[in-house]
């Protein structure tokens, strides 16, 4: 018998985890962490334990290093799990970073107890080239090999194939992960596999489509613009992994192309107290406190806009995906050949000391100093972007700009539903008034939209006989479900 379960990612769009049973044996694709809402629900999220049999599970599969893909790992090694954690060889570099953030986050400060957790992790791990076939387990009549092909939602993705065989029954069944907009900065687009028997498919954006390229580019041109005319901080609120890296990209080509063009007029106490080491190369941005203006005119342009990433696991990650450059696709490949540093550029500082992060969010909140913030955590639910919130959401000179999905029961959630009507949100049990302007630019998701799943569906030569939706909201997964079926497609389940 060939068959699905599913432990996750069938009430909302965090907690992935999927099992695919071979005869007696099983492998998990993802084992991800429940947020907002969803962290009340399913698989013992309260307190993260794997309630779930795990004796017959020979491997984990890891689509991406999303933290609702990988956060409970940790839990299921310590739950009993003996086998390899099988992903691409980008995710395999990135996995024990993200998973020692979450670490520290969620489980223990003890760093010798992590170091040994993040050991046996990296002991497990098997990195396995895209495109090409690796063997899980070969068991009597059974067996399961497994190949991963780009799903380009961030660095590493990728959706899984599964040759399956039990006897004289053989299947292919494809595992989406989460599979990402065309057209998206740094990554290739994915192509749709060549057979699917049977297809899990997310639907994040299952009832909605993105703005194309050049439409989302020019709105995050023109919320910038006007909000920086008032002297006030832009806070993005993003994702570490993904999100981050796609904005540096896009904001290095606008300073690219518009240069000395004004973002502003006049911008007055420009000038921050103490500055940060400002030597630039393509390796390190400066690091340190926010820098002293170097615009003299007090005219705010484009090429002395400062953007600061507050954040040491984003900054990480950047260095990651700038060492990765073989990965990147043809576009961001050919800017480095001209000398261009999509993710490492003049205007760019980090901010990874705490003190210094302290020091920033104290400083933007007293002063008009022009300038854009990107912070994790992506929904507002930890992280530095929360004592930015605490200091600015009430002041309306600031503004608050989300690029991606902010998940129900998350405060980005709330800011965005509550903050046009001028309401609140709750922060470490706190209410803080939102005075500052709210604003979405969905373009720049990682997810695909409605017209690219369909799209990936229908690329399938042979129509899968299966098709089951998951990680999505019901509205979502509906949507998707009437568009598959309006198309002719038969067999569609949403567990």
């Amino acid at each position: 018998m060939i068959d699905i379960q599913h432990h996750g990612a069938t009430t909302g769009v965090t907690g992935s985890c999927h099992e695919l049973n071979v005869g007696s044996a099983g492998v998990l694709i993802d084992c991800g962490l429940f947020q907002g809402e969803e962290a009340s629900k399913g698989a013992n999220a309260a307190n993260l334990a794997i309630d779930f049999p795990i004796d017959h599970i020979r491997a984990l599969i890891v689509t991406h290093v999303h933290i609702d893909h990988v956060g409970r790992i940790p839990y299921l090694l310590a739950a009993g799990f003996e086998g390899p954690i099988i992903c691409s060889e980008p995710s395999a570099i990135m996995l024990p970073e993200i998973l020692e953030d979450a670490l520290k986050i969620g489980f223990t400060r003890d760093r010798a107890l992590i170091e040994r957790v993040l050991g046996l992790i990296r002991s497990r791990i098997v990195a396995v080239p895209y495109g090409q076939w690796h063997s899980v387990f070969e068991e009597g009549r059974c067996s399961l090999k497994v190949r991963l092909q780009r799903a380009g939602h961030i660095l590493g993705s990728a959706y899984v194939e599964c040759d399956a065989r039990d006897g004289d029954i053989q299947e292919r069944i494809v595992f989406s992960g989460d599979l990402g907009a065309p057209h998206a900065p740094l990554l290739p687009e994915p192509q749709p596999p060549e057979k699917a028997d049977r297809l899990v498919i997310e639907s994040t954006y299952g009832d909605k489509d993105h703005e194309d390229r050049e439409t989302r580019r020019y709105r995050l041109k023109a919320v910038l613009e006007h909000a920086l005319e008032d002297g006030g901080t832009v806070l993005v609120p993003a994702f570490s992994i993904g999100r981050t890296q796609e904005l540096l990209y896009e904001i290095e080509s606008l300073i690219a192309e518009f240069g000395d063009a004004p973002i502003a007029a006049g911008v007055s106490d420009y000038a921050p107290r103490g500055g940060a080491n400002s030597t630039y190369d393509e390796e390190s941005a400066p690091v340190g406190r926010i820098r002293r203006s170097r615009n003299p005119t007090n005219q705010l342009t484009w090429n002395n806009l400062e953007i600061v990433v507050d954040s040491p696991l984003a900054a990480e990650f950047t260095r990651i995906y700038r060492d990765l450059k073989p990965f990147w696709d043809a576009e961001a490949t050919d800017l480095v050949q001209q000398g261009r540093h999509p993710l490492s550029f003049e205007q760019l500082t980090v901010i990874n000391d705490h003190k210094d992060h302290l020091e920033a969010v104290e400083y933007l909140a007293k002063t008009h100093r022009p300038c854009v913030v990107l912070a994790g955590s992506g929904m507002c639910a930890g992280g530095r972007v929360v004592n930015y919130l605490k200091a600015m959401l009430g002041d309306k000179r600031n503004d608050v700009l989300f690029v991606g999905y902010q998940a129900a029961g998350t405060p980005g959630r709330d800011i965005l539903t509550y903050g046009p009507r001028g309401g609140w949100v709750a922060l470490d049990g706190e209410r803080y008034p939102i005075r500052a302007r709210v604003h979405q630019v969905g373009g720049y998701s990682a997810h695909a939209g409605q017209s690219d799943l369909l799209r990936f569906v229908d690329g399938i030569p042979q129509p899968p006989s299966e098709i089951r939706i998951v990680h999505g909201e019901r509205g979502a997964k509906v949507a998707l479900k009437n568009k598959f079926q309006a198309t002719g497609l038969m067999g569609i389940m949403i567990p």
